[in-house]
């Protein structure tokens, strides 16, 4: 995981803003990307497009980069979630109070990344995002998750009816905010709903987006920049195959 801090953007985007679709300037943003893309060691770093939906890239090749970027590809349009088996290829998710979920399968030799908000979580992007690492190779027994920093339950306040409808596809979300409200906790909510996928080795970063001044948050201070949730597959690690991450 990213945080705000060590980068190029100014503004409200300061410092490591990692999004270009907040206004921020292009420059910068590709130079806080290729920054990460050199200093792990990347082959390639790909982004995407996300609209809150459920749809999955699958990379099978790295794909073309930019001119001028550091080795980071085009984004991917209007999509959620990536799954790739190549080796030394970053795949990235963007957050700002949302889920960045990262998974993988060191034995099989497949990462994914997903961007759980409400409506993609709601709608299923960790059913896409499993099932298509599965055709791949992965098991779910074998999987290995990280939920990232994003809004927590105490915070995340909502109108009771958006909470019942939400707890009633992603059962688990339910939550109570800290002045008594009704509320959401995505993590809690995603953490049961990868257990029924057969998904157990789940961990989840405790950082509170709005409640920690070194992440960006949408909901916090409205104009702002998005950190990265990144994933790779590492065949320089103890084992080939291995799956890294950047926290």
């Amino acid at each position: 995981m990213t945080t705000r801090a060590g980068g190029r953007s100014a503004g409200p985007f300061t410092s490591f803003n990692l999004s270009r679709g907040v206004g921020d300037d292009p420059g910068a943003v590709t130079a806080n990307r290729a920054r990460i893309v050199r200093e792990l060691g990347l082959s390639g770093l790909v982004f995407l497009t996300q609209v809150h939906g459920t749809g999955v890239a699958v990379l099978r090749e790295p794909p073309r980069a930019r001119p001028g970027t550091g080795g980071v590809a085009a984004d991917v349009p209007d999509t959620d979630a990536v799954v790739t088996d190549v080796p030394l290829l970053g795949i990235a998710v963007l957050a700002a109070d949302c889920v960045p979920v990262l998974l993988g399968d060191p034995v099989a030799g497949v990462v994914g990344a997903a961007h759980a908000g409400r409506v993609g979580a709601a709608s299923g992007v960790l059913d896409a995002v499993v099932g298509e690492m599965a055709a791949l190779g992965a098991e779910p027994g074998r999987l290995e998750v990280l939920l990232g920093p994003a809004v927590c339950g105490r915070c995340y306040e909502v109108p009771a009816a958006m909470r019942a409808e939400v707890e009633a596809v992603l059962p688990g979300s339910a939550s109570t905010t800290r002045t008594g409200t009704a509320g959401l906790d995505l993590r809690a909510g995603l953490t049961r709903r990868l257990a029924a996928l057969g998904v157990t080795k789940v961990g989840t970063d405790p950082r509170c987006t709005i409640e920690d001044p070194d992440l960006f948050s949408h909901r916090r201070e409205g104009r702002c920049g998005r950190q990265a949730a990144i994933t790779w597959l590492d065949p320089r690690g103890a084992r080939d195959g291995a799956a890294g991450a950047a926290r």
